[in-house]
């Protein structure tokens, strides 16, 4: 099997959380290095070379992405987001729990690697623990000399702010995230312009993942050649996939980007005994399905694009011959329509219209004209809001429908003939 450990190494062996343990096992060295004998425009070219894109859904280049900075002589900013609320993943939160010391010093690093001095992180309202844990992290890091004034005796200062949120799915769009941090009401903004140009209070920023920042951790100590060697041409390196649903042995599985994805049902156990594959949501609860003909396509972000779908957030859930793909499509049409910020029309409204729809599907009572609307919805709620998350609303829903239609028609109220 393909899995390998790379950021899940000495999870559930090490208390990683001991700073003194995480030292033992190389543990801020590729920080220490990085400041004292490379520029951070070296350790840019190093990520940029190395491939890694956005592990948090969007699957864009980081290196690129730090690019974007304008040369001025402005404040910016690196923001880790970890407000990890996509139904199916779980990554980021065993990440921030058991290996903290490795969040922060990929975030301590991504900052250096902008020139920037001041790095934030916005944690989950609902990792309670988590955000615990990594306060002591970052207490633990100051008092060994990693945070504060003159960093490694560098003259470089480096500061942390840790964020809690409060509980909405919306923020994590990056710049809903961002209003949030601000005070304000957490909803996206308008762009451009882009955080990159006018990001935290105005100033440039760069927004990053938990496990894209995590990664420039073993990218540096092993080299970019190392992490570009892996995976496929377009979709480099490792990758941590949550996988979930219908399997013997669900969690979170390490393996290189490319791997087929009929071995990455086979990791997690394989199916229920007796049990047959009806669908996979590959990329969380954003993405349309894919099937069994699609189980030996490689799971990267091509592939699963080319499928119809998406990678996303790596959230793998498994579905079975026991699955009602009308209650799942209700459940989690339910969710996003309760998670909008409820700024733009498409997606304020269409969602609860479709909740209400699928209400009445779930209950047996749905009519001919509702399945009729279900088949053309994605029209009008698709592509025309600010942000992603009315895109959301819909690929599982058409997925399963065209799959499954029989399911759908099987809750058609019967029209009653009236008595003569």
């Amino acid at each position: 099997m393909p899995v390998t450990k790379v950021l899940t190494a000495g999870i559930g062996e090490a208390n990683l959380r001991d700073i003194s343990v995480y030292k033992q096992r190389g543990g801020y060295k590729q920080l220490e290095r990085a400041m004292r004998t490379m520029t951070p425009e070296q350790v840019l070219e190093i990520c940029d070379k190395s491939g890694l894109r956005g592990r948090g859904g969007a699957g864009f280049p980081t290196g690129k992405k730090w690019s974007f900075l304008p040369r001025n002589d402005n404040p910016r900013y690196l923001v880790c987001n970890c407000d990890e609320a996509e139904p199916g993943t779980f990554k980021d939160h065993q990440l921030l729990e058991e290996a903290p010391h490795l969040v922060l010093e990929g975030i301590l690093l991504g900052a250096y690697g902008i020139n920037c001095h001041h790095a934030y992180i916005y944690i989950r309202g609902e990792f309670k623990r988590g955000y615990q844990i990594f306060m002591e992290t970052v207490e633990q890091a100051r008092k060994a000399g990693y945070l504060g004034k003159n960093v490694f005796g560098t003259g470089y200062d480096l500061e942390i702010t840790v964020h809690r949120g409060a509980g909405a799915y919306i923020c994590g769009e990056e710049t809903a995230l961002l209003n949030s941090l601000e005070g304000k009401r957490g909803e996206p903004r308008l762009k451009p312009p882009f955080p990159a140009v006018a990001g935290l209070y105005g100033m440039p920023t760069v927004v990053n993942n938990v496990e894209t920042l995590a990664y420039l951790v073993p990218i540096l100590e092993n080299g970019a050649e190392w992490f570009a060697s892996v995976g496929t041409e377009r979709s480099k390196g490792y990758k941590i996939v949550s996988i979930s649903g219908h399997v013997q042995k669900p969690g979170n599985y390490e393996v290189p980007l490319g791997t087929p994805v009929r071995e990455l049902v086979e990791i997690a156990g394989g199916l229920r005994p007796g049990r047959k594959l009806m669908a996979i949501q590959p990329g969380g609860g954003s993405s349309a399905c894919i099937f069994e003909e699609h189980l030996d396509l490689p799971y990267d972000y091509e592939s699963m694009a080319k499928a119809g779908s998406m990678l996303g957030s790596a959230a793998f859930c498994v579905m079975d011959d026991t699955t009602d793909f009308v209650k799942a499509a209700f459940n989690l049409v339910r969710f996003f329509a309760h998670e909008s910020c409820g700024q733009c029309t498409p997606c304020r409204e269409g969602g609860h219209w479709l909740e209400t729809v699928l209400h009445r599907f779930v209950e047996g009572r749905g009519l001919q004209s509702d399945l009729d609307m279900l088949h053309k919805v994605s029209h009008e709620i698709t592509g025309i809001n600010l942000c992603a998350l009315g895109d959301s609303i819909e690929p599982f829903l058409a997925s399963v429908l065209k799959r499954f239609p029989e399911q759908f028609e099987a809750r058609v109220l019967k029209e009653t003939a009236l008595p003569a």
